[in-house]
């Protein structure tokens, strides 16, 4: 595609396409390789019929973000991205930008993810599910969503840790500008020093973000999501500086449970400088985590159903990497 779009009221994806689109790629058998800096539209093979109580969030999915790959849901008549409206009964779509890395994706690829929401019948346009920070303090003195002092502002603060010695002395990792493609399906696969400049600590704890560049690093925090909630990484607030942290942040019930109670993963964070260096300085706010209710426990939780990469992760890379 030339660029990205909305297809808005009255008007399908199909439409937008026939109107805007460059050529096609097919994703059968090897699939294709989505050239970094390009625009790509996807057919998603689900589709959608929800009923009036019922919507749909999308985001991407860990591993994608981790990648800096650009995912957002398309939907037909869709005035907003990641969103699938209350009763919406159609086809949905992906728009994909890989950011930092080419990458190999084919048909079954899996990107982005889709959370649905329960709407009370007597507010249908409720929007926000967000628990208030007096309600989060009441549910951290029952049992911790945090190790250490509870902040909380609009959804809990996270800060970033660039002076403990994460893994002997890492604090984070800068992608690298030429690199391979990368697969999005072959797990543990590459090698880190072929795609990942490692940053260490410094003694002055700081770390200069240069424009463009994509960073992983870590939270001083390590978090914990209860059995009865969720929780996502708040989109970017430009109040707190020239950088953007990455939205694929969802984290699901049982994320950074431990035997003991005591909160035992790290949140890792996705972070992109904008128009200019900016410095990061160790314990900086730089996010927050906003939870929400579940209707009721799930019947497994993270870490307990099938493969969770990064259950008890420090600062980790996607799970693409050997070792990782």
């Amino acid at each position: 595609m030339r660029a990205s779009f909305l297809p808005g009221e009255g008007r399908s994806v199909e439409t937008m396409l026939s109107e805007l689109s460059c050529d096609e790629i097919p994703l059968e058998g090897r699939g294709a390789v989505l050239e970094r800096g390009c625009f790509y539209v996807v057919p998603l093979l689900e589709r959608l019929a929800l009923p009036a109580s019922i919507s749909g969030a999308a985001n991407p999915k860990s591993s994608t973000g981790r990648l800096d790959i650009f995912t957002r849901l398309i939907t037909d008549r869709g005035e907003r991205f990641d969103l699938a409206p209350s009763g919406y009964c159609g086809p949905l779509y992906a728009e994909i930008s890989p950011r930092s890395f080419s990458v190999r994706a084919r048909e079954g690829s899996r990107l982005t993810q889709l959370r649905f929401r329960q709407h009370d019948p007597d507010a249908p346009q409720l929007t926000s599910f967000a628990l208030s920070d007096r309600e989060l303090q009441t549910i951290h003195a029952r049992e911790k969503l945090v190790d250490g002092p509870l902040n909380v502002r609009d959804g809990v603060v996270l800060r970033v840790d660039l002076s403990q010695p994460l893994h002997e002395g890492v604090v984070g990792y800068r992608a690298q500008k030429h690199t391979d493609v990368i697969d999005v399906d072959a797990i543990g696969a590459c090698r880190v020093e072929d795609f990942w400049d490692v940053l260490r600590a410094r003694s002055d704890g700081r770390l200069i973000l240069d424009p463009g560049d994509f960073y992983i690093l870590a939270s001083r925090e390590r978090v914990r999501i209860p059995s009865t909630l969720a929780a996502e990484m708040a989109p970017m607030d430009p109040a707190i500086g020239e950088f953007r942290v990455h939205y694929a942040g969802f984290f699901d019930p049982g994320f950074g449970a431990t035997p003991s109670g005591e909160p035992g993963s790290r949140a890792v964070l996705e972070v992109r400088s904008r128009e200019v260096p900016f410095i990061l300085e160790d314990g900086q706010f730089i996010g927050r985590l906003v939870y929400e209710p579940m209707i009721e426990p799930p019947e497994a939780l993270y870490g307990d159903a099938g493969l969770s990469n990064y259950q008890g992760q420090g600062l980790k890379l996607s799970k693409h990497f050997v070792g990782a």
